[in-house]
């Protein structure tokens, strides 16, 4: 049985961590000695495997309720009764919300009856939405509430409705906290760390509001539909380390500067907690840290596959790598063991012969209770790899698995012992034993990329890894002080590439939706720096071929793009970058489908349903633009059966049904219920203008046309430009002449430095509104030469009203009809291409 088999099944039969049981084991035995010998507290801890006898306190009262000096004073009955749960005490780790209403009790001595229906509104939102949420109410206390979820996805998006609903009138001024953390239920009361800080978080709180803990944060940072902005670190009253505290940042919810909340944390410097003692921390962390890994990251388990697969679907070189288990009781280990883990996945990355499944898949089954074989069928790999590690001084202990995933077999297992400084040298070394050992071919080039060692500065690495985990947080202010990381890292090590070009990454990612860009040049000299020090290192040629899309020259982007591909085939990091840029920039329909399909595969399974949904969005997107509607309408339809309330999918589904019966009025009807859902949606607003607009209703299509412009004069967003033609046009119809011509000739600036296939349509509709047939023609005939465009070319160019002064011609139905003909040519070619490469 493998070592991780064999947590699991520890797991499974006592509901406990090894970690759990060993310590509970030794609670047990040291209750014994306690009884029956002469041994002091100090003695027993180290008798029973404590290295610290205060740590060995803490645990023995969470466990029995009481001190190990009063053992002695409890007779056997109670003993008994406190191991077996029947009366003292039972825990439970839970997200924990905190809510109370804002100046209740100087309104209660001000307005008796003003209070009393402010919390018979607060406790009827309330409990109407803890119901909707699965959450469970534990107490009701003057004005607030404690209440908790078995998933903190589930208490964040209460705690937003609430918000939202607690808004309406009658307003109540609410303020919510919540954490991660253990509850302890005891005969009389509801007690424990996690309700300390759940409460602390929620009395730092402003109206309007929702903070949570960095422990929540972790477990909702990549969820779509949760924004959050970090706050800062507190030292709270009474919660013994200091806490990152983030608020939700959600449309609608009151987002506070940091300067009103500053004053109501625990006044105490970093001499407190040295006095504290330090070494207690990092024990208490380490203990903490293990728990919360163990019990909170299954939480959202969804057994469904996204693939089912068979023994004859699953590629033969394909591998997936396990979270990496951290051996050591020090919580400060946890980041080179991570990091470790990802850099061998990276390496594996660089094998074009190999299938390896990417981190994002993997990482929901840290700590997971399933075996093997049926993780194995879940991610649809042959392969699986399990390691574990620890830091001890200066050496690094390496344990690694090979497991032939469909009969839990071990086909090999290594010890690796290694000094930090070899760190590099390790990771490329058990990446190419893994490929030889099932025999993937690794090619001299590739070699040649898992041996480059990215720095030789292991401070400098260290600053890196911080950089690289905040530019994942994202948010402006996560992307700056990434940026100071990085450029820390370059001061320790001037030649580190990978810093270079992630700060152009950031860079880019800061001003990705501003009109004014100004940090180009920056993104420019970082990529060039990290090309120079490294040219084939994927996220430079990503930083290079980031600065020419942002400049708009998508020819020069393109090849630094391909070729990080073909440095790092497996990358998804690389094919997601690749679909956005088929898709969105230079658009190529066969491409950007390639991509899309390629990622899917590698990223087969998601953290949760709404991952999930969005994946098959994506790929039900890219098929209906190459004019597969039956894979469309399959793809479109699960998403929204794995989240109904995906309202990006529920836009597209109204056009996949539109390319069936063409029905623009049955389209647009199905669009304004998507709006009804969420009318601040920019996304939809303009789709259901364009129903309005293709229909001739030139009123109905302004006024929603009308949103899209304050809004991008209110956030001064460069979007939506292609669009000014059609408002140009019926602002004409609506006798706002003025305003027409501006944006014509907004649109035709935006057409004449247009690099995309769609250049020439966009000029050809120009001059077609203005009646220069001539030029009309001529620029749809040049634009009937590309390829790769989308299928709504097919579907909505003729009935456009900018080509209502050509659509009657001769010349224009020739040249729509060989438009379609090209299209589907270019769909059969496509779909053979697709099969042949096994992505359909």
């Amino acid at each position: 049985m493998s070592r991780s088999n064999l947590l699991r099944k520890v797991k499974k039969l006592t509901n406990l961590s090894v970690s759990q049981f060993i310590r509970q084991v030794r609670l047990q035995r040291a209750m014994e000695m306690l009884k029956q010998t002469s041994l002091n507290v100090s003695e027993i801890s180290f008798e029973v495997g404590f290295s610290s006898t205060s740590y060995f306190i803490k645990c023995f009262r969470d466990f029995y309720g009481y001190p190990p000096g009063e053992a002695g004073k409890r007779d056997e009955n109670e003993i008994e009764s406190s191991q077996t749960g029947h009366s003292s005490q039972s825990h439970q780790l839970a997200a924990i919300m905190f809510t109370d209403i804002e100046g209740y009790t100087a309104l209660m001595q001000r307005d008796e009856v003003k209070a009393i229906e402010y919390r018979s509104r607060h406790r009827e939102v309330f409990n109407a939405l803890i119901k909707k949420f699965n959450g469970k109410i534990l107490q009701y206390y003057g004005d607030g509430t404690l209440s908790t979820f078995s998933s903190a996805i589930d208490a964040v998006k209460c705690g937003i409705e609430m918000q939202l609903a607690y808004q309406e009138e009658p307003q109540i001024p609410v303020r919510i906290g919540i954490h991660t953390g253990d509850i302890i239920f005891t005969e009389d009361d509801i007690i424990g760390d996690g309700v300390n800080v759940a409460s602390r978080i929620e009395s730092l709180s402003v109206v309007g509001s929702v903070f949570i803990s960095d422990k929540v944060y972790d477990e909702v940072k990549n969820q779509p539909g949760i924004f959050t902005l970090s706050l800062g670190v507190f030292e709270l009253k009474n919660v013994g380390k200091p806490i990152e505290v983030f608020a939700i940042t959600n449309r609608g919810l009151v987002i506070p500067d940091k300067n009103e909340i500053s004053g109501k944390e625990k006044n105490s410097s970093k001499g407190d907690l040295k006095r504290g003692g330090i070494k207690w921390i990092f024990i208490t962390l380490a203990a903490i840290l293990f728990v919360y890994l163990v019990y909170t990251l299954n939480i959202f388990e969804r057994t469904t596959q996204l693939f089912p697969s068979s023994d004859e679907t699953i590629p033969k070189k394909s591998i997936a790598v396990l979270p990496f288990i951290n051996d050591s009781d020090d919580s400060t280990n946890i980041y080179i063991i991570n990091g470790l883990m990802e850099s061998i996945l990276n390496n594996l990355q660089k094998i074009n012969d190999l299938r390896v499944i990417s981190r994002t898949s993997v990482e929901k089954y840290r700590n997971n209770l399933k075996m093997i074989p049926e993780i194995a069928r879940e991610l649809n790999v042959h392969y699986l790899i399990e390691g574990s590690g620890q830091k001890i001084g200066d050496q690094i202990l390496l344990n690694i698995q090979l497991i032939e995933a469909q009969s839990d077999q071990h086909l090999w297992s290594e010890q690796y012992s290694r000094e930090v400084k070899d760190i590099f040298s390790l990771q490329s070394e058990v990446a190419k034993n893994i490929a030889g050992k099932i025999e993937a071919i690794i090619t001299p080039e590739e070699a040649e990329r898992i041996d480059k060692v990215p720095t030789d500065d292991l401070v400098a690495y260290d600053f890196f890894l911080k950089g690289i985990d905040l530019l994942y947080k994202g948010g402006y202010e996560n992307l700056e002080n990434a940026i100071l990381e990085f450029r820390s890292a370059i001061k320790q090590d001037s030649v580190f590439a990978r810093a270079y070009a992630d700060i152009a990454i950031a860079y880019y990612l800061m001003e990705l939706y501003l009109v004014d860009k100004k940090y180009s040049d920056s993104i420019n000299t970082y990529s060039d720096k990290a090309l120079l020090y490294d040219p084939k290192l994927a996220q430079g040629l990503v930083a290079k071929a980031l600065f020419y899309m942002q400049n708009k020259e998508y020819e020069l982007a393109e090849p630094y793009l391909e070729k990080a591909l073909e440095y790092n085939p497996n990358s998804t990091m690389v094919i997601n970058t690749l679909t956005d840029f088929y898709a969105n920039h230079h658009p190529n329909t066969e491409k950007y489908l390639e991509y899309a399909l390629k990622g899917i595969q590698l990223d087969i399974t998601a953290h949760d349903s709404i991952t999930a949904s969005f994946i098959y969005l994506h790929i039900s997107n890219a098929f209906i633009q190459s004019g597969f509607i039956d894979e469309s309408e399959i793809y479109i339809n699960r998403s929204l059966d794995y989240y109904p309330e995906n309202i990006y999918s529920a836009y597209v589904k109204p056009y996949i049904v539109y390319t069936r019966n063409r029905d623009l009025q049955q389209t647009k009807e199905l669009l304004i219920e998507v709006l009804n859902r969420d009318s601040t949606m920019i996304d939809v607003i303009h789709e259901v203008a364009k129903m309005y607009y293709f229909q001739r209703d030139y009123e109905g299509a302004f006024k929603y046309y009308k949103k899209i412009i304050d809004i991008r004069e209110a956030q001064n967003l460069d979007i939506l430009r292609g669009e000014d033609a059609k408002i140009g046009l019926l602002m004409s119809k609506l006798g706002m002449t003025e305003e027409s011509e501006q944006l014509f000739a907004n649109y035709k600036n935006f057409a004449d430095h247009n690099t995309s296939i769609y250049k020439q349509l966009s000029l050809s509709v120009y001059y077609s509104f203005y009646g220069d047939t001539e030029k009309a023609i001529e620029h749809l005939k040049l634009f009937s030469q590309q390829d790769n465009y989308h299928y709504w070319i097919v579907l909505f160019l003729e009935i456009d009203p900018l080509v209502d002064n050509i659509k009657d011609l001769p010349e224009f139905k020739e040249i729509m009809k060989d438009i379609k003909t090209k299209f589907w040519n270019s769909h059969q070619q496509m779909k053979a291409t697709l099969e042949e490469k096994g992505l359909i």
